[in-house]
């Protein structure tokens, strides 16, 4: 790490967070802390790792590439 505020220190991470608020947070207003909880569980493990593709794993999604690089590997 270099100094404090430094995006490109963890880009992986500055970007994920990115995706997530752009994408599912945006202009909405949560009720409770619960309710918010709830809503990114579900866009992390329903959507962005097992329908969403990314361009860096070839257009796959998360789940489908590890699938794929397990059968490579067995």
């Amino acid at each position: 790490m270099s100094r404090t505020g430094n995006c490109y220190d963890n880009a992986v991470a500055e970007s994920f967070f990115a995706t997530l608020k752009r994408e599912l947070v945006g202009d909405k207003a949560f009720t409770d802390r619960a309710q918010a909880r709830r809503a990114i569980f579900e866009w992390i493990e329903v959507f962005y790792n097992h329908q969403r593709r990314h361009s860096t794993l070839g257009y796959l999604s998360p789940a489908q590439f590890e699938l794929q690089y397990a059968t490579r590997a067995a």
